[in-house]
């Protein structure tokens, strides 16, 4: 780990202007269980790191206004044990639960978890985001591929979204909240990723002086069921290898509207709308929670070695969607 300075701000003024519009002057740390492995790594080398764990305002969950408000310091643990998340958004709830170590879910962030960057290992061993040798050619599609992505792996990008709580989120419409020298702004979750185009840029919308603030899910009333499932080697401190966020609005015990995100098959929260199409006007069974997984997985490109995450995001999408059907129960 290169020398750096070090900052603790406990206003959102003083954390803003520490920050620089180059992403080498310094570094937001919220919980620091991404930023901290990545800096002893080199992977990110900052001149100075900003902790804003002191800024009160960033803290906590309040509802207001018919919506929800996560504050971007909130810890995993926090959000894992609030009563208004597990009524609302089990979605939620279940992507916390999967992160099995107490460490990290008392240390990382909501707001965290959102940035957190790539563990393709290509990245984390200094090949850049895109994975690329020194000829510009990517070595992932002949080379050590079983955890990249099945969607959106038409180059340059094969990584998948580390985050946890994205695809729920997406899931549920909710937005970012971020703030930054010229003010704040609002950037619905699903816009916030995005696949980089180059090493140059990031993977989701964040400028280097602004600052993740806080995430705003609308109250969807009671018709509103959701769940998160996820596909893990091992029920330990390992990542998903396939997940499915579903989010519906039951009227009559049918299906109004449906929105399904797969999850660590793709460079970003990977939206499958046939799949959730095909429930509008049903009811959730075994045959079309089935069904809908088949649709979730049309167009897949599997790699050389990870053909196996079209069966488990297939899995992850049916057991997802009779989750949710037995919140409501």
């Amino acid at each position: 780990m290169e020398a750096f300075a070090y900052a603790h701000p406990a206003t959102k003024q003083e954390a803003l202007g520490m920050l620089g519009t180059d992403w080498t002057e310094a570094a937001v740390m919220a919980g620091g269980t991404d930023l901290i492995s990545c800096m002893k790594e080199h992977i990110i080398i900052p001149k100075r790191v900003v902790s804003i764990r002191g800024v009160a305002e960033w803290k906590g969950i309040a509802s207001a206004d018919r919506e929800v408000r996560i504050g971007a310091l909130t810890t995993i643990e926090e959000l894992r044990e609030n009563a208004t998340i597990r009524k609302q958004f089990p979605a939620l709830t279940h992507a916390a639960n999967g992160i099995t170590s107490p460490q990290l879910r008392n240390m990382g962030t909501v707001g965290g978890d959102l940035c957190q960057r790539p563990r393709c290992w290509y990245y984390r061993n200094g090949f850049g985001l895109l994975a690329r040798d020194s000829k510009g050619n990517s070595l992932v599609p002949n080379g050590e591929n079983r955890y990249h992505a099945i969607f959106g792996n038409e180059g340059p990008a094969y990584f998948v979204s580390p985050s946890s709580f994205g695809p729920a989120l997406v899931a549920l419409g909710a937005k970012v909240n971020l703030t930054g020298p010229n003010g704040d702004r609002e950037v619905p979750v699903a816009d916030f990723f995005r696949i980089p185009k180059s090493d140059s840029e990031r993977e989701n919308v964040l400028k280097a002086n602004e600052i993740v603030t806080g995430i705003s899910i609308p109250s969807g009333g009671a018709g509103l069921r959701s769940a998160t499932y996820e596909v893990r080697q091992r029920e330990a401190i390992d990542w998903p290898l396939a997940t499915a966020s579903v989010a519906l609005s039951l009227e009559g015990g049918k299906v109004r509207d449906a929105k399904i995100v797969l999850g660590h098959v793709a460079p970003t929260p990977w939206v499958v709308d046939a799949a959730a199409k095909s429930l509008v006007g049903k009811s959730i069974t075994e045959a079309t929670a089935a069904a809908a997984g088949d649709a979730a997985v049309q167009g897949a490109r599997p790699l050389s070695q990870n053909a196996y995450k079209v069966q488990l995001a297939r899995v992850s999408v049916k057991r997802a969607l009779l989750a949710a059907a037995k919140e409501g129960a």
